[in-house]
């Protein structure tokens, strides 16, 4: 028996449609976004079109992460914190529900893919720069020349620090799509020996259950981490840290 535990992260092509004279491939990709986001609609609308009444423990379990996302910017970003609120909770509750739809069997892990996570990235770190440009002018350009610094070294030191803000981007894709797919691999892998061993598959079994619940846990992790570091990074366009 031949295991594969690349196969999982395979984009395959469902359909294809013609829209404007553009040939448009409708993948699983593609399909597990939709059913992703309808999902956290479904999930998320007891508080969105709640009413005077009783909070339920969903509602409440919803706005102690909101609380929770609100204390994280804040503590990052300063007193412009709520404006942004809103946006950095959808990228934290997308993300998160992409990694644990993810770990349904046979479903498709959306941010195991480089070239979604790096748009995502990339969506963002245009949005954080060009907002530091509009709050600082010319004067952002002084994010990648730190004060006190000698003459002699600024060439030097404007060179790294250009490459290290160009760099966040590809780290913040680059981290979350390596730790879903290593994650999920190992658990591939086990699973399938778990099949193999027969009633020896007791004990690598109870390893996969420990391992989902890890794998649970760094998919919570992985969601905060992407958030957290863009409100590190707004932080730092609007208070030019």
């Amino acid at each position: 028996m031949i295991i594969d535990p690349l196969k999982q992260f395979a984009i395959k092509n469902l359909f294809e449609f013609n829209l404007l004279g553009f040939n448009l491939h409708f993948t699983n990709s593609a399909l597990a976004m939709i059913i992703v986001i309808s999902l956290t609609a479904f999930f998320l609308s007891p508080i969105l079109f709640s009413k005077n009444g009783p909070i339920t423990k969903t509602q409440a379990f919803i706005e102690i992460i909101y609380d929770t996302i609100t204390q994280m910017i804040e503590g990052t970003v300063g007193t412009e914190a709520r404006k942004f609120v809103p946006l950095i909770f959808s990228l934290f509750i997308f993300i998160l529900s992409c990694n644990l739809f993810g770990m349904i069997p046979y479903s498709f892990t959306v941010t195991s893919h480089i070239s979604i996570t790096f748009a995502m990235a990339a969506a963002i770190f245009i949005f954080i720069t060009i907002l530091g440009f509009i709050r600082h002018g010319a004067h952002f350009l002084s994010l990648f020349l730190p004060k006190g610094v000698p003459i002699f070294m600024a060439p030097l030191l404007i060179v790294i620090e250009l490459f290290a803000y160009l760099a966040r981007p590809i780290s913040l894709s680059i981290r979350l799509a390596a730790n879903m797919i290593a994650g999920h691999i190992v658990l591939k892998v086990l699973a399938a020996f778990t099949v193999m061993a027969g009633f020896l598959g007791i004990f690598p079994f109870a390893l996969l259950t420990i391992l989902t619940g890890f794998e649970i846990f760094i998919a919570v992790l992985q969601a905060y981490i992407f958030s957290i570091l863009t409100c590190v990074y707004l932080g730092d366009a609007l208070n030019l840290h």
